[in-house]
Formats: C-alpha cells, sequence, structure tokens
C-alpha cells in the first residue's frame, strides 16, 4: 500500500491497559502524571506510526487535561486515535479512563499531541489523508483544525 493513500481513522485506533501498583505513585499516593504522560505518549506513538505507515516522533504535547486523581488498584484504559493530519503531521486524541469491574468506564485525563512522520534519515515526510466515517470523527477532524491554526498562531507569534 502506498504509504500517502487515505486512511480511515479507525485503522490506527489504539488501546492500552494498565493497573496502578505503588511504584506507580506520587508522594500524596496518586498516580504520578509523568508515569501517565508516559504512557500517553507512547500511545499516541503508536498511534501515529499505525497511520503513517513509518516511524513517528513527538512534536507537541497541545494539551493535557487531568480530570480527578487516578489511585492504586485502578485499572487504565488509554484509548487513542488520529483527529487531524497536516503534510507530515498528525494530532492524536488520547482519552484516559478507569475502568470499574463493571465495566464502568470514567474519564480522568484527555491529551491532544502532536507526531511528525519521518523517514529513516529523520526528515519529515507525508502522512495518508484522514477519512472520517462518523459524525464525531469529522467534529473532532474539525476541532483538531482549530487546534492546528491556534498552535500556527502561537508559534508565529513565538507565545
Amino acid at each position: 500500500m502506498d504509504k500517502t493513500e487515505a486512511k480511515h481513522v479507525s485503522e490506527s485506533e489504539t488501546e492500552q491497559i494498565h493497573v496502578v501498583f505503588q511504584s506507580h505513585l506520587n508522594p500524596a499516593g496518586r498516580l504520578f502524571g509523568g508515569t501517565l504522560v508516559s504512557w500517553i505518549d507512547v500511545l499516541a506513538g503508536v498511534v501515529a506510526q499505525r497511520h503513517c505507515g513509518g516511524y513517528a516522533t513527538t512534536a507537541e504535547i497541545d494539551k493535557l487535561d487531568f480530570k480527578s486523581p487516578i489511585y492504586i488498584g485502578s485499572t487504565l484504559v488509554i484509548h487513542g486515535k488520529v483527529t487531524c493530519v497536516g503534510r507530515t503531521s498528525m494530532e492524536v486524541k488520547v482519552d484516559t479512563f478507569t475502568e470499574e469491574y463493571s465495566g464502568e468506564r470514567k474519564l480522568v485525563n484527555t491529551a491532544y499531541l502532536v507526531l511528525v512522520a519521518l523517514d529513516k534519515d529523520g526528515r519529515p515526510v507525508p502522512v495518508p489523508k484522514l477519512i472520517c466515517d462518523t459524525k464525531e470523527e469529522k467534529a473532532e477532524e474539525q476541532a483538531g483544525m482549530k487546534r492546528r491554526m491556534l498552535r500556527k498562531k502561537r508559534r508565529d507569534e513565538k507565545f
């Protein structure tokens, strides 16, 4: 398959499960934020690599919202998908949920990361266009385009 052929959001969607152990906690007895950021970054990398069909590197963590604390013994479900693409970049949304024994999930974190596809020499390469199949995916893409314009504006203004 041509690496620049369009791909559906679902083709790169990825989920990861973690159980929070004592070694993951900060001194306040909650999941250390840096541990969660690392897990999010790894998952976003997998999503981006599945979308572009090659190596991708994190260029920016655009937004990271901690909505509630996470405690020892929690089962975390980390879910990522491509929301928007540029020429060589991909925005990946990562949601983190705690999952109860009943299967009920509670959103505890949302992050947006920007990753860039690279060739074997570390130069940016084009990524496949994004095919959005649902209203939700189309809305995410529109919001992603707005975030992309805001990121560009912040870079241009050196803010």
